[in-house]
């Protein structure tokens, strides 16, 4: 063992290998680290692969994983070849003696010194290229799918005459397969080159000829597939033109030919072309002629024709031929692009009218009328009265509700009414102890719907609701209450094992149960356990006694993220909304197909397009895109999420969509058929947000049809900001039942208004049918306002609500003390040739921390009323009340037939009496006097049940009728209707107060 160090006075150290105990420690340690990172690796791909056959989407798993595995071996090896053949041969290629220079003699060392490395060094560097190759090809595996499944469009570019699935599905294809043909050959230029330098083939400072021969020939070879490949390049370029974007002061994003690409850049491209084939053929020509003379003559020519052709040449034809007369050159190709973006977007068929923005009709008695038989009026916002579902309803602080609520519609007693609903979603912030049981074990879903009547709200101004409580109940009939898969739900639980589940708690203490469902991965398997305590980061996955036979993790629980995860090449709208449906309860999602390259048609940004005040508040509605910039969309699948069972189903929704057919060829079996979707679903199914926001957005400028409007800009509309947010968003869609000047009867409609660009004026009202399953379903009616009168927009429309002095004195007094005041959804609606605005107007104050309905907003002509319920604003607005008597509730909230029973019949006017007094009280407002009057009107009620019971047991009621079933006295309390015009309280509603029906002794504004 050698010595190092040491004198003859010191110590002598002695260096030498490791022991054999240390190496065998340290090479235990790397076999470790290597199994350990491969078990890492195979982790993740065994739970993917368990996930997605959980959920029955074991398809799209291998065809996608096949897919890139495929194109990373195939491109990779190719990369890898094309780089290691000119490597080697150009070190076969290398002269047999390299001259006596300096230079060479430098380079000799570097030949040494890698020569017994050679085959090490030619397979690293093939390895890594090819491996980063087949990485960046493993990318493109949508674009090949869609190429090698390509369905036609039926429909031909203006200029090429082409198939748009050329466009959409062959040219992106063929520029990937461009892009990476360039990268070869570059790659394989810059390695024969160096390889030839190091060998000699190539010399820079040496005397004599710079190149040998050989190296002549094999790199100008490879100039010659460059510039090849660059002629194909110019080629594909001309078909490019079709969906290229370019800065046009018609519109942004202008997409498709204008004048000066089918002048100038179109014959450019063409030419350009002939001279990369003949510069080409030059540069193979070496070969023979052995000089570069002829190949570096073309090549400049290329270049120099590229600089003239290319850029000068259409500079000129723009400045001197198209400016001078824009509108006229232009005009043909903005005809063709107007054609193209209406087609793609879907809006071909929007139907615009003219419309007047002045009421036609004088009888004041009849538009009083109309409004009814108009529009269901909707003074419930769902965007507000989040808080209020969740102070009354959360019932346990692990429920929350989202802050958005949804509008859907269910049929009470054989008629459709607008609801507002939202479920009691798990909030595991709210679990009093924190641990890894409770947290993933024991509370694990939330419990039931809530829903509450849209156009009605109680006496108080809470929502009228028709299904609530714990366990739920009401109109909705018997249902699985349980949600497992919510949008609240971002954590995996465990469960069905040997550790039960807290279902919910009522005043007999807490409800276990155990998870039946099939959903979720098995994980009494100890290898699915091992992978998932890998890939949740969570070792006690492992070990944990909790888990044991019939455990079963679900994860992925969003409803958007079980939708993208099965069908990746769909774009997810922003806003999934429950529905009961049958016996369950389930998510519904729109999906979308989406491309970027349908010809002519203008792109947009859909993460700025879909942006409205909601999704700045609340980012779980921003729209999940698979590409951001896309010039065409459809709603091609209606997608479903059981809360329960996880279970996902997709379902053809546009059956013509060539996108759709094309992905379905390349995932059989994943779509079902829209024959599939059952009448219950479709009574649920509505017009998706998103891509009613990406229409009206492309509406702004291709509502016209004529290219010389379209040029002059004249009549561009914009999307109004909110006016009852102050964030400068854009207000977001309204969902309403109402019907539009050309429709005999209510729809229920997704709206939107446009105001002039720049002004604030109303230019124009847009609605599209929502009623799914009807012949009008999607079809989109735009009411186009005069240029030569104003009518007010909907900014203007607030600023005259603040600004009416008696409105503003009520605000104020509504603000007193620490009450805040929110503004509901400002609704317009076509009434008689003009516009009726309705704003609920919302009250959060005293010890209450949640919005109630305490007034309504409305104007019509001019005319405007700030009043307690919607009847009485529309009483004063028309000045008349309405001949229509109002339709009976139909949640059994309708005062029954009068009863004999004295006892009742005196507490009812006992009721009557106090509600008078704490309406009055409000009005001060006087908060002692509102809290007395809330406690007698309790007391009244209390009676009267007591007295009905009573009178119920005897078999009659003081005149011998049986009372009306589901009728209460409570019912029959509510003096002159609702804060919205209608009866107060819904079945089973509380009189007064909080969740437990104590009085509501703070003030609540």
């Amino acid at each position: 063992m050698p010595d190092r160090g040491g004198g003859p006075t010191g110590p002598r150290i002695r260096v030498g290998r490791p022991s054999r105990r240390v190496r065998t420690l340290l090479m235990t340690l790397g076999v470790l680290a290597v199994l350990g990172m491969a078990f890492t690796m195979f982790a993740g791909f065994w739970t993917d692969w368990l996930w997605y056959r959980s959920v029955n989407y074991s398809s799209v798993f291998t065809t996608t994983l096949s897919t890139k595995i495929g194109l990373f071996f195939v491109f990779g090896l190719l990369m890898a070849v094309a780089v290691g053949f000119n490597i080697w041969l150009a070190h076969r290629l290398r002269p047999p003696l390299s001259a006596m220079s300096m230079e060479q003699q430098s380079l000799d060392r570097y030949r040494m010194g890698i020569a017994p490395y050679k085959k090490w060094l030619l397979f690293g560097i093939t390895a890594l290229v090819g491996l980063i190759a087949g990485a960046s090809a493993s990318s493109q595996w949508r674009t090949w799918l869609m190429w090698v499944n390509g369905v036609p469009f039926g429909q031909k570019d203006p200029q090429f005459k082409l198939d748009v699935a050329f466009y959409a599905f062959d040219l992106p294809w063929y520029r990937f397969l461009l892009g990476f043909g360039f990268a070869a050959t570059i790659l394989s230029l810059i390695a024969a080159a160096l390889t030839h330098y190091l060998y000699g083939g190539l010399r820079v400072t040496s005397p004599g000829a710079r190149a040998t021969a050989a190296a002549t020939g094999h790199l100008s070879v490879l100039l010659g597939i460059f510039v090849a490949l660059k002629a194909v390049a110019y080629w594909l370029d001309r078909y490019g033109l079709a969906v290229k974007s370019s800065d046009f002061k018609a519109t942004d994003n202008w997409t498709g030919l204008r004048y000066v690409d089918a002048n100038a850049y179109l014959p450019a491209k063409t030419i350009l072309f002939c001279i990369a084939v003949i510069c080409a053929l030059l540069f193979f020509a070496t070969l023979w002629r052995r000089t570069w003379q002829l190949p570096v003559i073309g090549f400049g020519l290329m270049v120099l024709s590229a600089i003239l052709i290319g850029g000068l040449y259409p500079a000129i034809v723009q400045k001197f031929q198209v400016q001078p007369n824009e509108q006229a050159k232009e005009a043909p190709y903005v005809a063709k692009n107007l054609k193209a973006t209406r087609e793609a977007y879907g809006i071909a068929d929007a139907q615009v009218t003219e419309y007047s923005g002045v009421s036609k009709t004088e009888d004041k008695t009849t538009l009083r009328d109309d409004v009814d038989a108009t529009a269901s009026i909707r003074v419930l916002d769902p965007n507000i009265v989040s808080p209020t579902f969740q102070q009354l309803q959360q019932m346990r602080k692990y429920y929350a509700f989202p802050t958005n609520l949804d509008v859907d519609r269910y049929s009470v007693n054989g008629e459709d009414q607008d609801t507002v609903i939202g479920l009691r979603e798990l909030n595991l912030a709210g679990v009093d102890k924190q641990n890894w049981i409770n947290n993933h074990f024991r509370y694990t879903h939330g419990y039931g719907v809530v829903a509450a009547k849209g156009t009605t709200a109680d006496a108080e101004g809470r929502p009228a609701f028709t299904e609530s409580d714990l366990p739920s109940q009401g109109v909705l009939g018997k249902y699985e209450q349980r949600v497992y898969y919510g949008e609240k739900t971002t954590t995996y639980s465990i469960v069905g094992g040997p550790q039960k589940e807290i279902d919910y708690s009522d005043d007999d203490g807490e409800k276990t149960t155990s998870y039946t469902g099939k959903s979720g991965v098995n994980l009494s398997n100890p290898l699915n356990r091992a992978a998932y305590a890998v890939a949740f980061g969570e070792p006690q996955i492992l070990y944990s006694g909790a888990i044991g036979e019939g455990s079963r993790v679900l994860y992925n629980r969003t409803p958007k993220e079980r939708v993208e995860a099965v069908a990746p090449w769909l774009t997810i709208d922003g806003d999934a909304y429950p529905a009961v449906v049958g016996n369950r309860i389930q998510w519904i999602v729109d999906a979308y197909t989406t491309t970027n390259g349908y010809p002519y048609a203008s792109r947009t940004t859909l993460g700025d397009t879909t942006a409205d005040s909601l999704t700045a508040t609340n980012n779980n509605r921003a729209v999940v895109a698979q590409q951001n910039q896309v010039n065409y969309i459809r709603n091609s699948v209606k997608a479903t999420v059981d809360a329960y069972t996880g279970e996902v189903k997709l379902y053809q929704w546009d059956t013509k969509d060539p996108v759709l057919k094309t992905w379905m060829k390349a995932f059989p079996g994943t779509v079902e058929k829209k024959s599939e979707i059952s009448a219950d679903l479709m009574a649920h199914l509505r017009y998706p947000q998103d891509l009613f926001k990406v229409q009206r957005e492309l509406l702004t400028r291709y509502h016209v049809k004529d290219a010389t409007t379209f040029l002059s800009g004249s009549e561009v509309w914009q999307v109004p900001d909110d006016p009852t947010n102050k964030s400068g968003d854009a207000v977001p869609p309204y969902y309403l039942s109402m019907a539009m000047p050309d429709q005999k009867a209510q729809a229920f409609s997704l709206t939107t208004t446009f105001t002039p660009n720049g002004r604030d004026n109303l230019s124009a009202f847009m609605s599209v049918d929502s009623e799914a399953g009807t012949p009008d379903y999607g079809k989109i009616r735009v009411l186009k306002l005069p240029t030569s009168t104003t009518v007010d927009g909907p900014k203007q429309v607030q600023s005259q609500f603040n600004s009416e002095q008696d409105i503003a004195e009520s605000i104020r007094l509504l603000r007193g003390g620490d009450s805040e005041v929110e503004y509901g959804n400002l609704l317009t609606v076509p009434l008689d040739g003009g516009l009726l605005y309705v704003e609920p107007v919302y009250v959060r104050g005293g010890g209450l921390k949640y919005p109630l309905l305490r007034k309504v907003l409305v104007t019509y002509g001019g005319n405007t009323a700030f009043e307690d319920t919607l009847d009485e604003a529309l009483n004063k607005v028309f000045g008349t009340e309405g001949t229509t008597p109002p339709p009976a509730d139909d949640g059994g909230t309708t005062p029954p037939p009068a009863t004999g029973n004295a006892t009742v019949q005196e507490a009812l006017k006992d009721a009557q009496e106090a509600f008078t007094a704490g309406q009055e009280a409000l009005k001060k407002p006087d908060w002692e006097a509102y809290a007395k009057a809330q406690k007698d009107l309790e007391d009244a009620l209390k009676r009267a049940e007591a007295a009905q019971a009573e009178a119920e047991k005897s078999g009659a009621t003081g005149n011998g009728a049986k009372p009306s079933p589901g009728a209460s006295p409570s019912a029959a309390a509510t003096p002159g209707g609702s804060a919205a015009g209608a009866p107060a309280a819904s079945p089973g509603a509380k009189p007064s107060g909080g969740p437990s029906g104590s009085p509501s002794s703070s003030p609540s504004g």
